[in-house]
């Protein structure tokens, strides 16, 4: 699709948003998926230009097996982080307004400094100023594994991000080793380590950089990246509360009233 044709498509995608119409059906297989990141871009920018909200950063989703496994998908995918969607630990949501909401496990790291396309490792680790345990909250709003153009032009499940207390980068320790402990309604059901996040956090983000010079975005200081989850995505239902520990981070929390 040339530049035209993305922007009919997001005018399209936009006109069916507003319909409660996230997945429309006159796309279904229409899409490359460099296309549907782009319309996602461009939905971003008109969602950023209409409410006056900002992008604050990125997501990287399926980095981890279990999660590929569970979706039937092979390589990361990314999604846009705007500044509505950002809560502290202990947020309460209203469950009625999600639209099938689940949750993921992830850090969230704050870039202390921009990150080149093709970036090594140690150049990620120098950049990354703080990092946050996290959970990620997603809305299912088609079907993800069926239809991944269309729902990665949807932003890629993304909702919302709920963050913990930052911790200096310098003092977080060996990422690929932390181990994550999640609990639902006190009782926990999964665990999973840094290194199932492509071997460690920090090559989330070393993906990420590289993926975005391709739709012409860049890495910025002041960015906060949601680098993947440890664990599987757990479904959500009315009434629950999430606590994910983080072990020798830190701890971060939710509650679905």
């Amino acid at each position: 699709m040339d530049a035209q044709e993305i922007e009919e498509a997001v005018g399209e995608f936009s006109a069916a948003r507003e319909r409660g119409d996230f997945f429309p059906k006159a796309w279904v297989g229409r899409l490359s998926i460099d296309d549907a990141y782009r319309v996602q871009l461009g939905l971003v920018r008109d969602r950023c230009a209409k409410s006056r909200q900002r992008q604050i950063g990125w997501k990287v989703g399926l980095t981890a097996k279990a999660i590929q496994e569970q979706f039937g998908f092979d390589e990361p995918v990314f999604g846009c982080l705007l500044e509505e969607g950002k809560v502290a630990s202990g947020h309460k949501f209203g469950f009625a307004n999600l639209i099938r909401p689940g949750f993921e496990n992830e850090l969230c790291v704050e870039l202390s400094h921009d990150i080149a396309p093709g970036a090594s490792f140690d150049t990620v680790a120098a950049a990354i100023g703080a990092i946050r345990p996290a959970l990620e909250i997603i809305e299912t709003r088609g079907d993800f594994a069926k239809q991944i153009a269309l729902a990665l032009a949807d932003n890629a499940q993304q909702f919302a991000f709920v963050v913990g207390e930052p911790v200096p980068a310098s003092k977080a320790g060996d990422l690929s080793r932390l181990t994550a402990h999640v609990r639902l309604n006190g009782i926990e059901v999964g665990s999973g380590r840094g290194d199932a996040v492509l071997g460690h956090p920090f090559n989330s983000v070393a993906w990420l950089a590289t993926k975005l010079h391709c739709f012409g975005k860049k890495l910025r200081a002041g960015d906060f990246i949601m680098t993947g989850s440890f664990t599987r995505q757990f479904p959500l239902s009315a009434g629950d509360r999430v606590e994910t520990e983080f072990e020798g981070l830190g701890k971060v929390s939710a509650d679905f009233v």
